[in-house]
This record gives C-alpha cells, sequence and structure tokens, in this order.
C-alpha cells in the first residue's frame, strides 16, 4: 500500500490529485511544411489521408480537423497528432489546407 493516496479527510473533505497533462507528440518536418499522406495499413484496404506536420502548440487539431472533415464531407478522427481524413481526395483536402494558409506538400505515391 506504498502508492496509495489521499482521497478524503474529514478535515477538508474531498481531495483532488492533480492529473498530469499529456503531451501531443506530432511529427514536425523543419521546412514548415504540412504533408498529406495516404495509408491503408491496418484499415482492410480502406484509404485515409493523414496530415502530419501540424504543430499542436499553434493550432488546435480538434478543431482543424473538424473543419477538414466537413468541408470535405467525409469521416475522420484526431490520433497522436495526427489528423486522419477518410477517403482518398488529395487534392481536394491540399486546397483546403491551402485556404487555411498552411503550406502543403502530397507525400507518398
Amino acid at each position: 500500500m506504498s502508492d496509495s493516496h489521499l482521497v478524503y479527510s474529514t478535515q477538508t473533505g474531498r481531495i483532488e490529485q492533480p492529473k498530469p497533462e499529456k503531451e501531443v507528440a506530432g511529427k514536425l518536418f523543419k521546412d514548415g511544411f504540412v504533408r498529406i499522406e495516404r495509408q491503408t495499413k491496418g484499415r482492410k484496404g480502406k484509404g485515409v489521408m493523414l496530415v502530419v506536420g501540424v504543430d499542436p502548440k499553434e493550432h488546435d487539431l480538434k478543431k482543424l480537423a473538424k473543419a477538414l472533415k466537413s468541408k470535405m464531407g467525409q469521416g475522420g478522427a484526431v490520433k497522436d497528432g495526427l489528423i486522419e481524413v477518410q477517403g482518398d481526395d488529395r487534392d481536394k483536402l491540399k486546397a483546403i489546407l491551402e485556404s487555411l494558409t498552411f503550406k502543403v506538400k502530397i507525400a507518398g505515391g
């Protein structure tokens, strides 16, 4: 029981423990470009576009992902500092990101 922590005290009541903030470690590139990759690995052949290189300290990834998904008309998610958008329309995604003042490169084949 050496790793136990105090939850309630009769003098002060409920004691809140500070929760450690998890840091989102996204993949950043030195040239400042955001890259759009296509990936099918582990998705039963379904294609997903990955937006890589967005700095999570400068931009809110959840809001950016929501904007991209609504403009694309497709689903997606934010995982491990990457934005996933379903489908394979990288040119349209590139145009949307460029209109949001990002420098964009299409990576991969």
